[in-house]
């Protein structure tokens, strides 16, 4: 059974940084990729970054130049590093991962931006 678990989250500062965690553990066969979604209340979920197993990297619009998304070697393990945070990036964070024939969510980390 696949599990995946964000950590990192918390409270900042309008220009603060945070740098958000994400682990699967389990037997992953024909891994394709890894993102890092949000929600803020109210709103959609929203790709924020996403990075495949060819090395090819996206990011929102909102987040480029800010955001960096990186995985550790080649273990199921990524990270996201948010800088210069603002309050529009106040969400609940989930990481998720898409292998052969599956989707997998994590429960969701709380970034909260103070202005």
């Amino acid at each position: 059974q696949v599990q995946v678990v964000e950590s990192g989250g918390g409270l900042v500062h309008t220009g603060g940084s945070l740098r958000l965690s994400c682990a699967a553990s389990g037997q992953i066969f024909g891994l394709r990729e890894m993102n890092w979604f949000r929600q803020a209340p109210g709103t959609q979920r929203e790709l924020v970054a996403g990075l495949d197993t060819h090395g090819r990297i996206k990011y929102a619009d909102s987040v480029k130049g800010r955001f960096t998304i990186a995985r550790d070697g080649a273990k199921n393990l990524i990270y996201l590093q948010m800088d210069s945070l603002q309050p529009d990036d106040t969400a609940m964070y989930y990481c998720n991962f898409v292998y052969l024939g599956n989707s997998k969510w994590g429960q969701g980390t709380q970034v909260t931006v103070s202005s």
